[in-house]
This record gives C-alpha cells, sequence and structure tokens, in this order.
C-alpha cells in the first residue's frame, strides 16, 4: 500500500512526513515534492477538535468546524488549516483526513474535565478541560509498556516538553489528567505562552491598563512564558547563560519548578508513580531540563542518573537502578500515531 503523509503543522514548525505501511518514515521538504502516486492518503494534525474525537475525512464542514476552533487555539489552528488548504490544493484527488490531539484526552474523567464556573458556560457553551499534545502522549505511552512493560507502565506522567509544554498523568493507557485545559495556553509555562495565571490578574491588567482582548491574546499567546521571563530567550539559550544571569536562572527555576509541581499533582491523581516520560524538543534534547524537574521529585522516589542523563539518546531509561520511579526520555513520533489513525479509514 501506498504511504501517508503526515503534515504536522505545530505552533513552531511544519514538519511533513510519509509514513510507510510498515512505519519507515521520511522526511520531506515541500508538498510539492510530494508524487501523488505514491500516496494514499494525507494525515493532518489538528491541536484542537472540541467536539470532533475520531479522525475524519476533511471535507468543507470539517474544514469550517476546525476553522471555528481556531479562536481557541491560535497558535495551532490556524496554522494546521493554512496546512490543509495548501495540500489539499497541491493533491486534491487523494483523501485528506484530520487527526486531533484532543482525541486522547475525550475520556478523561468529569472530575479532571470540568471547571467549577456557571452551568450555563459548561452546558451551553462547551467550557470544559480538552486537552492537547494526544498524539505525543499516546506514542510515549506505548512506547513505556514496550520498554518497561505493561505492569510497570500502568501509571504514568509524560511531560511533552517543547515550544508547548503539557504534563499529563496515564492509567492503563488512558488519560486521566492534563495540565492544558480549554485551550493550549493552560498550564505550565512554555516558549511564548503564559501557561496559568490568575484570572483576577488579567482582569486587573485589562481594566487598570485599558487592553483589548486582542493585546491580552497577543501578550499571553505570544509575549509570556520564558520569553516574557527573560527577553526573548528560548531554553537553550537560557541553559547557556544561566551560570552568570540572574535573569536566565529564574527563567528556567520557574519553568521547572512548574513541571515538577504539576507531575506531582499527577502522581496524585494516579494514586502513585510508576514512570516519568520526557519527549518532545526540550524533554529529549535538553538534560539540564530534566535533571532539574527530577531533583525536584525526588521526594517521590524519582532518583536521576547524571551520567545516563548526558549522554542518553531516546528511548532509553535515564534512572539510577535504585530509583522506584523509571524515567524515560522517549522520541516524539507524532507522526506514526497519525499514520495509524489515517489507515483505519482507507480500504483494506
Amino acid at each position: 500500500m501506498p504511504a501517508v503523509l503526515v503534515v504536522n503543522a505545530g505552533s513552531t514548525s511544519l514538519k511533513l512526513h510519509l509514513v510507510a505501511e510498515n512505519e519507515s518514515v521520511e522526511s520531506v521538504e515541500a508538498l510539492e515534492a510530494v508524487r501523488a502516486a505514491d500516496v494514499a492518503a494525507v494525515g493532518h494534525r489538528v491541536v484542537h477538535g472540541g467536539q470532533l474525537v475520531e479522525p475524519t475525512l476533511i471535507d468543507d464542514d470539517v474544514r469550517a468546524a476546525i476553522e471555528q476552533l481556531t479562536r481557541i487555539a491560535p497558535l495551532h489552528n490556524a496554522p494546521a488549516l493554512a496546512a490543509i488548504d495548501d495540500a489539499r490544493t497541491v493533491l486534491p484527488r487523494l483523501p485528506h483526513v484530520a487527526v486531533f490531539d484532543t482525541a486522547f484526552h475525550a475520556g478523561m474523567p468529569p472530575v479532571a474535565a470540568t471547571y467549577a464556573v456557571p452551568r450555563m458556560w459548561r452546558e451551553d457553551w462547551g467550557i470544559r478541560r480538552y486537552g492537547f499534545h494526544g498524539l505525543s502522549v499516546e506514542w510515549s505511552t506505548q512506547r513505556a509498556a514496550e520498554l518497561l512493560g505493561a505492569e510497570d507502565a500502568r501509571r504514568l506522567v509524560v511531560c511533552h516538553l517543547g515550544g508547548g509544554s503539557s504534563i499529563t498523568a496515564v492509567r492503563d493507557g488512558r488519560s486521566v489528567d492534563t495540565t492544558m485545559g480549554f485551550t493550549p495556553l493552560e498550564g505550565v509555562p512554555m516558549a511564548t505562552r503564559s501557561g496559568s495565571v490568575d484570572p483576577g490578574a488579567l482582569l486587573y491588567v485589562q481594566r487598570a491598563h485599558d487592553l483589548s482582548v486582542d493585546d491580552l491574546d497577543r501578550a499571553l499567546n505570544r509575549e509570556s512564558g520564558l520569553a516574557g521571563l527573560a527577553d526573548g530567550r528560548d531554553v537553550r539559550a537560557l541553559v547557556r547563560a544561566a551560570t552568570d544571569d540572574e535573569t536566565a536562572r529564574l527563567a528556567l527555576d520557574v519553568f521547572t519548578y512548574r513541571i515538577a509541581v504539576a507531575v506531582s499533582g499527577m502522581g496524585a491523581a494516579l494514586g502513585g508513580l510508576d514512570a516519568l516520560v520526557f519527549t518532545a524538543g526540550v524533554g529529549e534534547h535538553v538534560p539540564k531540563i530534566r535533571a532539574a524537574v527530577c531533583e525536584r521529585l525526588e521526594f517521590l522516589g524519582v532518583e536521576l542518573d547524571p551520567e545516563l542523563n548526558e549522554r542518553s539518546t531516546p528511548d532509553a531509561d535515564i534512572a539510577t537502578s535504585g530509583s522506584s520511579v523509571r524515567i524515560l526520555v522517549v522520541a516524539a513520533r507524532e507522526e506514526l500515531v497519525a499514520a495509524r489513525a489515517v489507515r483505519t479509514l482507507l480500504p483494506a
């Protein structure tokens, strides 16, 4: 069977992968380089699906539904729509399938998904916690079971740390709780997003400083997080500067502190912790962040092996032999999860 082309338009990147039936993967530089004869279908990672949960063939109605959700996830659904439009133009005869990051969290228990807001907001306006990074978390969950055995990976906390960051509790392969909520803005601080902020502070700055809704949107999504704490610098630049730069140290301390606090909370949601998983760009490639987070979690029995941490390759256990919690670094493979989902809609 021909390959599935997976289009992954994230908040900071666009990735194109051809995924063969045997799950070998080839990166593609541009849509125009893809030969339609070599492709069975195109899968699109869409961050916010709202009420859409299953992999869904994209038609004009589905496109319109995704566009409506752009107001909720502006950094993600907008580039996904642009990629969908480009791909449908370049490859018009192929089926295009939307695969949603929110789907993995759709069965999250009501106690985790429900906000304490008025009934009308919840029941009429659909205000609830959706959760995101589902394709990444699903892959990490599968890999953890393969690396550790299913029994030793029943209670997982997955730290997806990249341009966007979220912490998810997974029990027996299912999402129990996660830090992102109605939008990908809630939770821990991120590259340019604030993470959780007291809503009262937002009301205050809007009233006291005459900020528009668009002003707030821009500030919280594009000018906050690590960029807001440290003059626009990213994680790697902050790590390099932290020895001599107090601003860089504070930014990293806030970032790793909030991650560790979130992991602790997810451990409570799970009733214990079997393994901690780090994935995505920062989670996979910045050992100092993993070390700082794990240091704060030693009271949970998390013991990081410093040598394994520094020289680890993805899909490795970097805990000490005596650690009561295993610590995994897992390479993000969202394209494989998306391709598998797309193939469920194709003729056998």
